[in-house]
């Protein structure tokens, strides 16, 4: 009689599954939310200042869908859901890289690589090296050289050729401002003494007191003779930067602001097409359309609006106008207030006056085009922001909401960094270029030198701040992209792994890991207009996400560089992991 009961009262059950989901009737064995993937147990810090730290995520097509602690997210489990115990270890947001070429740094990844933190004598021995192992190669191209160790001269084709000569040597510095030919390719290149200088002052040719070009090339020249040697190709450019992307995400970065393709410019959307298209496009981008000379105003607006209407891709968007208003200290073509030391009537250069800026940015506004302006010297960052300022007071314009960063800034004035502030400019920089800079130092006055990268006043000020890497121009070689590198030293403001290392001043301006974190998190967001989507860890937003072996904010700040990523996660898939750990 207990069997037949027990079958009646089955069968009951089984009638009324037809009137009932089993979510709504037995909500213990499946969960009304079913997660693709949870990550727990781990030390997430999320830069939501409203939760700022968490045990655990569930993800779901790609986006974050919960938040918390390990016993909430046991609602998102079902038997589908794949889990991840993080073992404690450190989850953060993806990191984002505000500022660098990835196209244009396909060009570079795989060639000579020096090492910029050391001196002429040690780039001169791996050039030789180099050109030993590569026989085959009929010009060894290269960069990463440090131009202001040479003196206010410059390095020579004298003294490459001492190393090379046989074969044509082409060298970009480490700011990708400057370039360095041995006498091989400077025939090459067809330059000689009746050669004349583009824009004297800006872009030109160090020479020596015969007026014979010594070898330097400086800012249009340099990059104008990449070209004319045919160093590069479409092929070589998409290969490289499959590179670049891959070793981006092996250094937890999982978005990046394109700052321009300049020399590969033409060959910028036809690489991100054919590497999407291979499925290797593991990066979120933002491009640009950049402009570095004046012809380039007077359709600067209309390219990047074509460009911004035609381009938009899941993975990819050049929707932005990069303007290069000036150059670099090392190449003594910065715009400051003051004259370059030993150079008297020499206060560096802005590609625009002060007239075209006002116009570039009006004519930008009224389009509602985020600007990305570099300006590193300080007469540079004054000038953009007296153009943004017209704007930002115009009662006409009140209504756009596209957004201003200034890049660089090594060099500003106190009043310039209120007027961040007041005129809601997003502060972009590289901290790995904080650490001591004794060969610039010789370039300016001690007063400039002592207002070098001023980010923790800029932080007090209340200014958002992003940073990224401007590979391939950061120096440090490939390692220069990674944002943990680059934190250690927008901390100590010191050479990494040298403790008793000079501190560039000043040294109040060292900044905190959590602003560091927040530059490379949800300001970078901010800045490429997607911090709706990314930057931090919160329901609704990407799946975007970096983890880390160790806790930033435990480790000691002379340690930080050693912290390793072990995996990094794109639209809740493991696009990076470290097979070592």
């Amino acid at each position: 009689m207990t069997n037949i009961y027990r079958m009646l009262t089955f069968l009951t059950l089984l009638t009324s599954l037809n009137c009932y989901s089993k979510v709504d009737l037995i909500p213990d064995l499946v969960p009304k939310h079913a997660a693709d993937l949870i990550l727990h147990n781990g030390t997430i810090y999320t830069v939501n200042e409203e939760q700022p730290w968490a045990q655990a995520v569930a993800i779901k097509d790609g986006e974050i869908v919960y938040v918390g602690d390990n016993a909430g997210v046991k609602d998102w489990l079902s038997k589908t859901t794949k889990q991840q115990d993080l073992r404690g270890k450190m989850l953060l947001p993806g990191f984002i890289d505000s500022h660098a070429h990835p196209v244009m740094g396909g060009a570079y990844v795989r060639s000579l690589s020096l090492d910029s933190f050391a001196k002429p004598k040690r780039w001169l021995a791996q050039i030789k090296t180099y050109a030993q192992k590569n026989p085959e190669q009929k010009i060894l191209f290269g960069y990463g050289f440090l131009a202001s160790a040479f003196g206010t001269q410059g390095p020579t084709s004298k003294m490459l050729d001492e190393v090379v000569a046989d074969r044509a040597v082409y060298l970009m510095d480490e700011g990708f401002h400057g370039a360095w030919a041995n006498s091989k390719a400077m025939q090459l290149l067809g330059i000689n003494k009746a050669s004349k200088d583009p824009v004297p002052g800006f872009s030109y040719y160090k020479r020596d007191k015969h007026g014979i070009p010594s070898g330097y090339l400086l800012e249009g020249t340099a990059t104008d003779a990449i070209d004319k040697l045919g160093i590069i190709t479409a092929k070589s450019v998409a290969l490289g930067t499959s590179d670049v992307i891959k070793i981006m995400n092996s250094y937890g970065i999982t978005a990046v602001f394109d700052a321009g393709a300049s020399d590969v410019g033409d060959l910028q959307l036809e690489v991100l097409e054919k590497i999407s298209k291979q499925k290797q496009m593991t990066i979120r981008m933002v491009g640009s359309h950049m402009i570095g000379s004046v012809d380039a105003i007077v359709d600067a607006i209309s390219k990047t609006k074509h460009k911004r209407a035609t381009t938009k891709h899941e993975m990819y968007h050049i929707n932005m106008l990069k303007i290069m208003n000036d150059g670099t200290i090392e190449g003594k073509t910065a715009g400051m207030f003051e004259d370059y030391q030993g150079e008297p009537g020499n206060k560096g250069e802005t590609v625009f006056s002060q007239t075209q800026m006002n116009l570039l940015i009006a004519q930008a506004h009224q389009e509602n085009i985020d600007v990305h302006i570099h300006a590193l010297g300080e007469r540079a960052i004054t000038e953009t922001l007296n153009a943004i300022e017209l704007v930002r007071r115009n009662p006409s314009h009140r209504n756009r909401t596209n957004r201003y960063t200034i890049c660089h800034i090594q060099v500003m004035t106190d009043n310039d960094i209120k007027r961040f502030s007041e005129l809601d400019v997003i502060a972009q920089s590289t901290p790995l270029w904080a650490s001591y800079d004794e060969f610039g130092k010789e370039f300016i006055s001690d007063d400039q030198f002592n207002r070098y990268f001023r980010f923790n006043s800029l932080k007090q000020a209340g200014v958002k701040m992003s940073f990224g890497s401007d590979y391939p121009a950061t120096g440090a070689g490939t390692l220069g992209m990674s944002p943990i590198f680059n934190m250690e030293i927008g901390h100590t403001r010191q050479t990494p792994q040298q403790k008793n290392a000079p501190i560039q001043p000043g040294k109040h301006e060292r900044l905190d890991i959590a602003t560091l974190i927040k530059g490379y998190t949800l300001d970078g967001a901010y800045q490429l207009h997607m911090e709706d989507q990314i930057g931090s860890i919160e329901v609704g937003k990407k799946a975007d996400f970096v983890l880390l072996d160790s806790n930033l904010f435990k480790v000691d700040k002379y340690d930080i560089h050693q912290v390793k990523v072990l995996q990094t996660i794109l639209d809740g898939k493991t696009v990076y992991l470290n097979q070592a750990d």
